[in-house]
């Protein structure tokens, strides 16, 4: 099913500003679409406003081009995953989720086919027979999942389903999921504030900040073109070395003088009308080169964090700006030292100070 936000709006009762505002947005058939963003951005405003458990103050919901402002939530053909998994404690794992398709009244046999098929994919067949309380966090989270599948909706509405389970299970799930995605074919909406599970899960990103998009695109266009200083300090981690300065003679140069770079051959003459203005330059921490370059930048190694295949190396300018820098695990490099990087060139991102706005 294809979902179409346009120019959504939700103001609540009682408040002066909108919530959400001039949202538009494109989610194909099929698509896993992951509406990411800080604590209080309105990401889950969004996915509540979509499911119908939230009102539309302006704009438009189309489900395949039908406006569905008005239509009930029971009504629109989707199923919802919660952060809790919001099971019912004296029921079994079977009788949970063939909860939603028994209030439906269908056949027994029906109920008993959906279940058994839902369950053999989540690999949950051994636990038809358990309450809740005996299974474990990414079981129970694999019931609520098959709860919403045995109902074959058009969409997946899924509220940050990870958050409570432990980092390993979190990482297996993600996994399961975009397999389970795969298989099932249906358009999912993902809600979350990890990047890692955005990035790795979704086929489309949408990043939110103060109730607006950010960005939205293929998960290897937030780190490779970020659409602003935002995008570009919340995607990656470590997070983006931002240095602020100015276009001199067609190349860049800190406010402070220590880093000096000159633009790629694709980004000179975006940069050169920004001469005399001010500038951001950001650099992600493995885009520092530890062969020597033309433009070398020294600096003080504070903190070493080994993280056995790379090092994150938490370094100082001599103006005590902090610069992250990522190096291969297998290389020599001691705290309290000081050492000369080079910048790749090719790797450069520039952005109006003024706007935060990429330039290109």
């Amino acid at each position: 099913m294809k979902v179409t936000l346009q120019n959504i709006g939700k103001k609540y009762e009682g408040r002066e500003e909108f919530t959400l505002r001039n949202i538009d947005l494109e989610i194909e058939d099929k698509d896993f679409c992951v509406i990411l963003g800080p604590s209080g951005c309105g990401k889950t405003t969004l996915l509540r406003m979509i499911a119908g458990l939230n009102s539309i103050t302006e704009g438009d919901l189309l489900f395949n081009d039908k406006r569905m402002n008005k239509v009930p939530s029971k009504d629109r053909d989707i199923a919802m995953v919660f952060q809790s998994y919001a099971l019912y404690p004296h029921m079994t794992v079977y009788d949970n989720m063939a909860f939603s398709l028994t209030m439906r009244k269908e056949r027994k046999s029906v109920i008993d086919k959906a279940v058994r098929e839902a369950a053999e994919l989540l690999q949950i067949t051994n636990y038809l027979h358990s309450k809740p309380s005996d299974i474990s966090g990414g079981q129970r989270q694999r019931v609520a999942l098959g709860r919403a599948m045995v109902r074959r909706p058009k969409v997946f509405l899924m509220d940050e389903p990870l958050s409570n389970l432990d980092a390993k299970l979190r990482e297996h799930m993600r996994v399961e999921l975009v397999r389970l995605h795969k298989q099932l074919g249906t358009t999912s909406i993902y809600v979350t504030h990890d990047q890692t599970e955005a990035m790795t899960m979704a086929t489309k990103i949408v990043l939110m900040n103060a109730g607006k998009i950010q960005q939205a695109g293929k998960p290897e266009e937030f780190y490779n073109q970020p659409a602003n200083l935002f995008v570009a300090r919340f995607i990656g981690s470590p997070t983006m070395n931002i240095f602020e300065g100015e276009i001199r003679g067609g190349s860049f140069q800190s406010t402070d003088g220590f880093i000096k770079a000159s633009p790629s051959e694709a980004d000179r003459k975006a940069v050169e009308a920004y001469e005399g203005k001010k500038v951001s330059l950001g650099i992600r921490s493995e885009r520092f080169l530890t062969e020597p370059s033309e433009e070398n930048v020294e600096v003080e190694i504070d903190v070493m964090e080994m993280l056995g295949k790379e090092k994150i190396l938490y370094t100082q300018l001599p103006s005590g700006q902090e610069i992250i820098i990522s190096v291969p695990g297998h290389l020599d490099f001691k705290e309290n030292t000081k050492s000369k990087f080079g910048i790749d060139q090719g790797s450069l991102h520039f952005f109006d100070t003024e706007t935060g706005i990429r330039i290109n």
